[in-house]
């Protein structure tokens, strides 16, 4: 009788502790799985990378290539220049928008050449338009992702064509780079265009350029970003989508079933990752009469807001940054690891009343700094200009 009635309280203890709600503040996301050989899922407003699969490793990107060069073409060049097609850009092996020997078109317009319909012709001509050969703008592309903190990335080419060993990236490195990108509303409108058309000065009618993106209509909230491919780096594909306020990044490299991927890691960090509002501008900091000087938003797993502490650290009186305005930082972190610094300021502040700006940084690397590079752009392109000379290059997509 006794054994029988122990056996019944082991079952009633069993039966409570499965029916009961758990609330483990360390409970992980569940694991996810692609056909990737390379992948990234990142959040574009934080940079937090929530999702890796040899993200730091150097891997071929094809076409991904030509993210970099449309930024750079949009922050250092006219948009509304003319750019003529050289011999070097005509009959450019791989993907093409069939430009002519001698064409001139309007910067703005070859880039959606570039970014829908992959055109090596005019990734080639943008090359040579703003960095005065092929060669210059690859030390652009070089010297930009140093910038970004790519550490993992060189450029030998503005199309990602196969020549060399030398052209590679990786995946938290593409997804850095995207996200930075996106921040452009020029390269986000055009990234997220299904359909462009353009005027064609050879013919009666006008180019008419299909996204080969197929993203923007298989996923809702789809708004980018670049397809890719050649036969050594196989299928590459860079997405992006917006959905409540929040907008992700996903990168794989050399993945034979990249559509359902993507859309399976894009619904896996909506789901699982929904971005928070931490901190808003002019929230007041405990402790202080200060307050913050603008809004902090992050993205965070069921559970983890329980990880988060906050430290203020006051600024010296005598110390510039005082006499600058700023009263103090508030330090953010998860787990123990600083995510986020924010300046705290006297709420009477003549710069609490200006309207906020987006914010762009990222967790595993040093934010963007501007350099005498984009200060002084012009004077670059003329050095790089009399420095190199035009390359030669191979197929890709």
């Amino acid at each position: 009788m006794k054994t029988k009635r122990q056996f019944i309280i082991i079952c009633c203890v069993l039966i409570g502790l499965l029916t009961a709600p758990w609330t483990n503040v360390d409970a992980a996301p569940p694991s996810i799985h692609t056909n990737a050989v390379g992948a990234s899922l990142v959040d574009v407003e934080s940079g937090r990378v929530l999702y890796s699969e040899k993200g730091d490793t150097p891997m071929r990107i094809a076409s991904l290539t030509k993210i970099m060069t449309a930024i750079i073409a949009i922050e250092q060049g006219n948009l509304t220049s003319m750019v003529k097609v050289s011999k070097n850009a005509f009959g450019k092996e791989g993907s093409s928008i069939y430009l002519k020997l001698g064409e001139e078109m309007r910067l703005h317009d070859m880039l959606y050449g570039l970014m829908l319909r992959s055109g090596n012709d005019a990734a080639t001509a943008i090359a040579e338009h703003i960095g005065g050969s092929v060669d210059g703008f690859v030390y652009l592309m070089n010297e930009k992702a140093k910038m970004l903190g790519m550490d993992h990335s060189h450029f030998t080419n503005p199309s990602g064509l196969d020549e060399g060993e030398g052209h590679r990236s990786s995946p938290n490195d593409m997804a850095k780079l995207t996200a930075y990108a996106l921040k452009n509303s020029v390269f986000a409108d055009i990234v997220a265009t299904k359909l462009k058309k353009v005027p064609n000065p050879n013919e009666a009618w006008d180019y008419s350029w299909l996204n080969k993106n197929k993203m923007l209509s298989m996923f809702e909230g789809a708004d980018g970003v670049k397809t890719g491919f050649t036969k050594l780096a196989k299928r590459c594909l860079v997405s992006s989508a917006t959905r409540n306020g929040q907008q992700l990044v996903v990168v794989t490299l050399n993945d034979g079933d990249d559509w359902a991927d993507h859309a399976k890691l894009l619904q896996y960090g909506f789901s699982h990752f929904p971005l928070q509002t931490l901190v808003k501008k002019g929230d007041a900091i405990e402790g202080t009469p200060w307050v913050a000087s603008r809004t902090f938003k992050y993205p965070l797993a069921e559970g983890e807001s329980a990880s988060l502490t906050h430290q203020v650290t006051l600024v010296d009186p005598m110390a510039t940054e005082y006499r600058l305005a700023e009263r103090g930082t508030l330090r953010v972190s998860l787990k123990n690891k600083l995510i986020q610094t924010i300046p705290i300021y006297d709420p009477a502040n003549p710069l609490m009343q200006v309207p906020e700006k987006a914010t762009f940084s990222f967790q595993t690397s040093t934010p963007y700094q501007e350099t005498l590079l984009t200060k002084y752009s012009y004077i670059c392109r003329m050095l790089v200009q009399g420095l190199f000379h035009i390359s030669g290059s191979k197929w890709a997509d």
